[in-house]
C-alpha cells in the first residue's frame, strides 16, 4: 500500500475514499492489530535535525526503550532520506543504523523525498494515514535533514522533535533556527564533543527567548543533552522519560499506560572514557620516543667511533698506562706529573689524548658500554661449534653449524664482524643477534627445533567435518598447531536456524559451532593441554563466547581423562551418564573417527564436567588445565570496527569484555594462551597497504595496553598474553614488517612502559595475502605464496600459514592443502639458505627499508593521535578511509597494468587471454550438514536450558521464533545472571564460563545485546 501511494497508483478520488476509511480507525483485517493497544489512534512523533545530528542513532535508541519499557507496544517508523537532485537517487541507509529493528514488534519503511530541497515526501501524509489505520500503537517518522528555516514536519504529527548537536555556528545562529520555535522536545545529541555544555546553555537561552519563558528554571526547559552513539545512555534515558511526560500531557494519554520504570538517577550524558585524558596522546608520544632513540644511537655511535680513535692512538703511541679497550683510567694517569724527585715526565699530547679518550668513554650511556664489553664473548658463543644457554635453570646446547652437501659449515647465526666501536654499537643497539633487545632480529636466540613454524587455517561445513581435516594436517607432524576458521554465522554470533539470512550460510567458508558440544567434537582426539597442542581461532565480535567454550572444552577433556584413569571411576562415570540420558539419545560425533582421533573429548558429549567429579576434583583439574592450555584467539574489536566488520557488541562492551578475558588470565595464571591476536591481516585484506597496516596494527596494539593500564592491570601481567598477526604480500616492505613491528614494540615496552623482558618480545602469526591471490591463472598463485613465505619465514616470524593456490574461489581441497604445505616444509627442510636463521640482518637494502618503513610508522602514529588516538580516529572513520584510498589505488594500478600481474594483467597466454575455466572442486556444506547443526543446537538448547540458575533473561528486542515448537527455547531462559553481572560491572568473562556450559552462543548473545549494546553500523 505504501509503495502504491508513493509510486501514485491511486487517482485522487480513490485517495478520498481511502483517506475516509483510514479515518474511521483501524482495519480489523490489519495484521499489526494489538488486542494490548495503549490508544486507539496511535500518536506520531516527528523527529527531525540536521543531517549529521545523529537522528537515526537517536531514534533507535528511543525505539529501544519504547520496547523494553512496553512489552505489548508495536511501532512503526518511517525514515525519509534526501533525493539528489542531480542523480534523482537516493540512500535509504538509515535502517543499516537501527539495530532495534530485529524486533518482530517493529515495522520500518525508507523512502526519498522525491523532490528537492525539502526534507519529507509529497505523501507522507497520506503514509502516516494509513500507518494510524493498522493498529500500531505509535508512529515515528524521522526526515531528511533539514535547513535552519525547514520546519514541514510540524504540519504532519502530533509532537515534533529537533535533534541537533553544537555545531552550529556562533550563538546568533540558533535565531534563524525555524524548530526552536516549532518543536516540543529538543535534543542535543553529541554531548560528548567539545564546546557541548555550551551550547545546551545557549539553546536553553534561545528556547526562553522564543517562548518569552525567561523565568523558567532549566530543568524545565525541553533540551536535553544525549549521547545517543554510546548504549544505554542516562541522557537519553532521561530524554526519552521526559518525552513519555510530554506526550501524556500534550496528547491526554493514560498515565497508567505511557510511564516507563525507568531509572533516570542519573540525568546528564556521561562520556565513556576508556583512555585517560592524560594519556591520549600515547602514540604521538611512542613515535617522539622512538626518534629520540634512534637520535641517541646515531650520537653515542659517533661517542664509541671517537673513542676507539683514541685508545688505537693511544696503542700506536705505546702508551705503558694504557687500559683495556673501553675501559677506563686510573684518575692519576690523567694528571699531569707532579715535580720531583722520581716523576716520570708525561707528553702533553698524550695526556690530552688520555682525556679524551676518558671523555668519550664517560659520555657513552651504561647500556651502551655493556653491549660493547660484553660482545666478544657473544660473538664467541654465536661462533663456536656448540652453544650452551641456560633457560629456568635448564642447560640448553645448540650446535651453531649445519653442514651442507659441499661439506660447508654454515652458520646458524651469522653474526656481524663490525671493527669500528660505533658500527657495532648501532647494530647492537638497532638490530642485535636474534633473541636480544630489541629483537629486531628475532625474539628468541635460535628457532624451535625439531617444529616448524607451521600453522594451517581450516574450518568447514560440521564440526566433525573440519576435525577430520585438522588430523589429516596433523597426521605425522610432532605437533599439532590448529587454525580455526569460522562459519559467518558463528563470526555474527548466531545460531544455525532455517531463518533465509542464515540458512545458506551454515558451515560454509569455516565451521558451525554454536554450542560448548560442538567445541568437543572440533577439537576431538587433541589433548588441548600438550605441550605440542596448540590452537588458534579466528573469530571477534563473539570471541569471549567461543574461548569460554574452549576453556570448558579443555577442562572436560582432562576430566575424562582423570576419569579414565581409573577403570572403576569411568565405570561409575558411565552409570551416571545412563541415568541422565535415560530414555532419549545421548549426543554424538557424526560419522567414523579420523586417523589420529583416539576419541578424547567425546566421552562427556551433552554433559559437563562438573555434572561428573566432585567440586573439589573439578576446581582442581580446571585450575591446572587454565595453567597449561596453549593457544590464541584473535578477539581484536578494533581491527573489526576499521577493516573487517563482524562487529555484533557496542564497541564499548567489547573492549570491556577483551579486558574481563585478560583480567580472568591474570586472576587464574593462564600463562600459555594469547587473549588477543591482534591482527593487522585483515586490515591489509580490506586493501592497505603495508606501512598502513602495521600502522594501525601497533596502535590497536597500544591501545589495548593503555586501555588495560587504565583497568588498573600491570604491565607485565598481562602483555605477555597479547599476540599479533600479520599479512604478507608482495611489496618490498612485507620484507621488514616483523623486524620493524618487533623493534617498535619493544622499545615502548621497556622505555615508556617499564616492562619486562617477556613482554617487551613480540610474538605474531603470519599468513601470506589472500588478496594476492587470483582466479586468472590459478596455478600461479602458489609461486606468490612461496616468495611471501620466504619474506615470512627470513623475517623469524613465529608462526606461518601459506595460503593454498584455489583460495581464490573456494575453500581449500585436501590437495590444494597439502600443496601449500609442502611450501613451507620445502622451505624449511630443503632451501639451503634457510640453514642460516638470520639472514637479513646485514643487507643494506634490508637495513634501509627497517628504518624508512619505521619513520614511516612513527608519521603515521601522529596522524592518528592528532585525531584523538584510535578510538578518537575510528569515531571520524580515518582508518576505514584511508584502508579504502590505498585499495582504490591497487586496484587501478592493476587495472590499468602499471602494477603488473603476471598472468592476470600481463604475459597472458595467446590463445585465451588469461581467461580459461578451471576445474576446481567447490567446497560448500551439504544440506544434511545444516541441517544437523539446526536439529544438534534445538537439542543442546532443550536439554541443558533447564539446567541453569533460575532467572527470566530480559529481552528488550526479541526475535521472531521459528514456527517450529522446539524453537520456543530460543528466548535463552535462565541468563539472568548473566546480564546482571554485565549490568553491575562485574567480569562478564567469569558469567559466561558457566553459561557455555547450558546455552547455545544465539541465545547468549542476544541476552548480552539488552545490557552491553549491539553495534550500530556506519556506511
Amino acid at each position: 500500500m505504501l509503495s502504491a501511494i508513493e509510486d501514485g497508483e491511486f487517482s485522487e478520488a480513490e485517495l478520498d475514499k481511502l483517506r475516509k476509511q483510514w479515518a474511521g480507525g483501524r482495519s480489523s483485517e490489519s495484521p499489526f492489530s494489538n488486542p494490548h493497544s495503549l490508544r486507539r489512534v496511535a500518536p506520531v512523533i516527528g523527529i527531525t535535525g540536521t543531517g549529521g545530528a545523529g537522528k537515526s542513532s537517536v531514534t533507535d535508541e528511543l525505539m529501544n526503550r519504547f520496547l523494553s519499557s512496553f512489552p505489548h507496544m508495536r511501532m512503526a517508523v518511517v525514515s525519509v532520506d534526501p533525493t539528489r537532485r542531480r542523480t534523482g537517487g537516493a540512500l535509504l541507509g538509515d535502517r543499516i543504523r537501527m539495530n532495534s529493528l530485529r524486533s518482530e514488534r517493529i515495522y520500518m519503511r525508507s523512502m526519498a523525498t522525491r523532490r528537492q530541497n525539502v526534507a519529507t515526501n509529497a505523501v507522507l501524509k497520506d503514509c502516516i494515514a494509513y500507518l494510524k489505520s493498522l493498529g500500531f500503537d505509535l508512529i515515528i517518522v524521522e526526515t531528511a535533514g533539514i535547513g535552519q528555516s525547514d520546519s514541514e514536519i510540524v504540519d504532519l504529527v502530533d509532537f515534533p522533535m529537533y535533534v541537533m548537536t553544537s555545531d552550529y555556528g556562533a550563538a546568533s545562529q540558533l535565531e534563524k533556527i525555524d524548530m526552536l520555535d516549532f518543536a516540543e522536545l529538543v535534543v542535543l545529541n553529541k554531548y560528548d564533543k567539545r564546546g557541548a555544555e555550551d551550547a545546551l546553555r545557549d539553546v536553553r537561552k534561545q528556547w526562553k527567548r522564543n517562548r518569552v519563558a525567561f523565568q523558567t528554571p532549566d530543568a524545565d526547559v525541553p533540551v536535553y543533552p544525549t549521547i545517543a552513539s554510546q548504549f544505554n545512555d542516562p541522557g537519553i534515558s532521561w530524554m526519552f522519560a521526559n518525552l513519555c511526560r510530554l506526550l501524556r500531557e500534550k496528547l491526554h494519554l493514560p498515565a497508567e499506560k505511557w510511564t516507563p520504570d525507568l531509572d533516570t538517577t542519573l540525568k546528564e550524558p556521561r562520556a565513556t572514557v576508556l583512555i585517560p585524558g592524560a594519556r591520549v596522546r600515547y602514540l604521538a608520544e611512542i613515535a617522539e620516543q622512538g626518534r629520540g632513540i634512534n637520535r641517541r644511537i646515531e650520537t653515542e655511535a659517533e661517542t664509541a667511533s671517537r673513542a676507539q680513535s683514541y685508545w688505537q692512538s693511544l696503542h700506536d703511541l705505546g702508551d705503558p698506562a694504557l687500559p683495556r679497550a673501553l675501559d677506563l683510567y686510573a684518575a692519576d694517569a690523567l694528571l699531569p706529573p707532579q715535580a720531583g724527585e722520581g716523576a716520570i715526565s708525561v707528553d702533553r699530547s698524550l695526556l690530552t689524548l688520555r682525556q679524551r679518550y676518558q671523555d668519550a668513554v664517560q659520555s657513552l650511556s651504561s647500556e651502551a658500554l655493556k653491549l660493547l664489553r660484553e660482545w666478544p664473548s657473544r660473538l664467541k658463543a654465536a661462533t663456536d661449534e656448540v652453544n650452551e644457554y641456560e633457560v629456568r635453570g635448564k642447560t640448553i646446547s645448540i650446535e651453531n653449524y649445519r653442514e651442507s652437501l659441499s661439506h660447508q659449515k654454515i652458520p646458524k647465526i651469522a653474526a656481524p664482524k663490525f671493527r669500528s666501536w660505533g658500527e657495532l654499537l648501532t647494530f647492537l643497539q638497532k638490530e642485535n643477534l636474534p633473541g636480544s633487545y630489541p629483537y629486531t632480529g628475532g625474539v628468541y636466540p635460535y628457532r624451535r627445533t625439531g617444529e616448524d613454524p607451521i600453522r594451517m587455517f581450516a574450518g568447514e561445513g560440521t564440526p566433525e567435518r573440519t576435525n577430520r581435516r585438522f588430523h589429516y594436517l596433523s597426521l605425522g607432524q610432532p605437533a599439532a598447531r590448529l587454525s580455526t576458521a569460522f562459519d559467518s554465522v558463528t563470526l555474527y554470533g548466531e545460531d544455525p536456524a532455517p531463518r533465509p539470512d542464515i540458512y545458506g550460510k551454515i558451515g560454509n567458508s569455516g565451521v558451525n559451532i554454536p554450542t560448548l558440544d560442538d567445541m568437543k567434537k572440533l577439537y576431538s582426539g587433541f589433548d588441548l593441554c600438550a605441550p605440542t597442542t596448540s590452537v588458534s581461532m579466528t573469530i571477534n565480535g563473539p570471541a569471549p563466547i567461543i574461548l569460554a567454550m574452549f576453556m570448558n572444552t579443555a577442562i572436560d577433556q582432562q576430566v575424562e581423562k582423570y576419569l579414565k584413569a581409573d577403570a572403576d571411576r569411568w565405570n561409575e562415570a558411565q552409570k551416571k551418564l545412563d541415568e541422565l540420558f535415560a530414555g532419549r539419545e545421548r549426543p554424538r560425533y557424526s560419522g567414523d573417527l579420523p586417523a589420529g582421533n583416539d576419541g578424547l573429548g567425546l566421552g562427556l558429549l551433552g554433559v559437563t564436567g562438573d555434572q561428573m567429579v566432585d567440586a573439589e576434583t573439578y576446581a582442581r583439574i580446571k585450575a591446572e588445565t587454565l595453567k597449561t592450555v596453549r593457544g590464541t584467539v584473535q578477539a581484536d574489536i578494533l581491527k573489526e570496527d576499521q577493516a573487517q566488520n563482524t562487529c555484533i557488541f557496542s564497541t564499548e562492551f567489547a573492549l570491556r569484555m577483551m579486558g574481563d578475558i585478560q583480567q580472568y588470565f591474570v586472576d587464574n595464571g593462564v600463562r600459555n594462551f594469547y587473549s588477543v591476536s591482534i591482527s593487522g591481516y585483515h586490515i591489509a585484506e580490506a586493501g592497505a597497504n603495508p606501512i598502513s597496516q602495521l600502522a594501525f596494527t601497533l596502535s590497536n596494539g597500544f591501545t589495548i595496553v593503555e586501555y588495560y593500564l587504565a583497568r588498573g592491570m600491570k604491565i607485565d601481567d598481562f602483555a605477555p598474553n597479547l599476540s599479533f598477526f600479520f599479512s604478507n604480500g608482495m611489496d618490498p616492505e612485507y620484507t621488514v614488517i616483523g623486524r620493524v613491528a618487533r623493534r617498535i614494540w619493544a622499545r615502548a615496552m621497556r622505555e615508556r612502559y617499564g616492562a619486562n623482558e617477556r613482554s617487551q618480545m613480540m610474538k605474531y602469526h603470519i599468513q601470506t595475502s589472500g588478496r594476492s591471490l587470483h582466479a586468472q591463472e590459478i596455478q600461479f598463485n602458489d609461486i606468490r605464496t612461496t616468495l611471501q613465505a620466504l619474506y615470512a619465514l627470513f623475517d623469524n616470524c613465529n608462526s606461518l600459514h601459506t595460503n593454498a593456490y584455489d583460495e581464490a574461489i573456494t575453500t581449500p581441497t585436501e590437495e590444494s592443502v597439502r600443496r601449500a604445505v609442502a611450501i613451507q616444509m620445502i622451505i624449511n627442510k630443503e632451501l639451503g639458505l634457510n640453514f642460516n636463521e638470520n639472514p637479513w640482518q646485514g643487507s643494506f637494502a634490508v637495513e634501509y627499508l627497517t628504518d624508512i618503513v619505521e619513520e614511516a610508522v612513527y608519521k603515521e602514529f601522529e596522524a592518528i593521535s592528532e585525531r584523538g588516538g584510535v578510538l578518537g580516529a575510528m569515531d571520524t572513520m580515518y582508518q576505514r578511509g584511508k584502508i579504502q584510498e590505498e585499495s582504490l589505488y591497487y586496484e587501478h594500478k592493476k587495472h590499468d597494468g602499471s602494477l603488473p600481474l603476471v598472468g592476470v594483467n600481463t604475459f597472458l597466454p595467446k590463445e585465451h587471454g588469461g581467461e580459461i575455466a578451471t576445474e576446481i572442486e567447490l567446497i560448500r556444506s551439504t544440506e544434511e550438514e545444516k541441517d544437523q547443526q539446526i536439529t544438534n543446537v534445538r537439542a543442546w538448547q532443550a536439554s541443558r536450558n533447564g539446567l541453569a540458575p533460575e532467572g527470566e533473561t530480559d529481552h528488550a528486542h526479541s526475535t521472531a521464533l521459528e514456527e517450529h515448537a522446539e524453537a520456543e527455547v530460543h528466548d535463552g531462559h535462565g541468563l539472568a545472571y548473566l546480564q546482571k553481572a554485565a549490568r553491575d560491572r562485574r567480569n562478564v568473562f567469569v558469567a559466561l564460563v558457566e553459561a557455555v556450559k547450558t546455552h547455545s552462543l544465539g541465545q547468549i548473545s542476544h541476552a548480552l545485546y539488552d545490557v552491553g549494546g549491539e553495534y550500530r553500523r556506519n556506511m
